[in-house]
């Protein structure tokens, strides 16, 4: 059921609230590929104001990233990491609000958004911290 606007109703948004949580629960214990650019750097991407790390859940979901880039020839320099690791240790470096996308441009890609409960408070930009 949703409400008059359009929306989701209250049930509807407890549980897609479960299923974040579930999902965010998932990558924090998940080891992920976390790609770096031609100079040593995590790739990351910038939209929305945001700071966007880049992880793939697999190598084949980072060979489609680089097709889709047209960058498939080019040799992808890449560690694995832990969800939480990025989260809580990785997130925290970056200049501005950041999060991590996982399988970006993908069907199945998620996005772990800098507010509070998924990155440390102090760099929530929720959490009145200064990121």
């Amino acid at each position: 059921m949703t409400d008059s606007g359009g929306g989701m109703s209250g049930t509807q948004v407890a549980s897609a609230r479960r299923e974040f949580a579930v999902l965010l629960g998932e990558f924090r214990r998940t080891a992920v590929l976390v790609p770096f650019d031609p100079y040593g750097s995590l790739w990351t991407a910038d939209q929305g104001g945001v700071r966007w790390i880049c992880a793939f859940s697999d190598e084949e979901s980072l060979a489609r990233f680089a097709l889709a880039r047209g960058e498939a020839e080019q040799e992808w320099t890449y560690q694995t990491v832990l969800g939480a690791r990025l989260l809580d240790v990785l997130v925290p470096t970056l200049e501005g609000p950041a999060g991590v996308a996982l399988d970006a441009g993908s069907a199945g890609g998620v996005l772990f958004p800098p507010v509070v409960g998924i990155v440390p408070d102090a760099v929530a930009a929720d959490g009145g911290g200064t990121p």
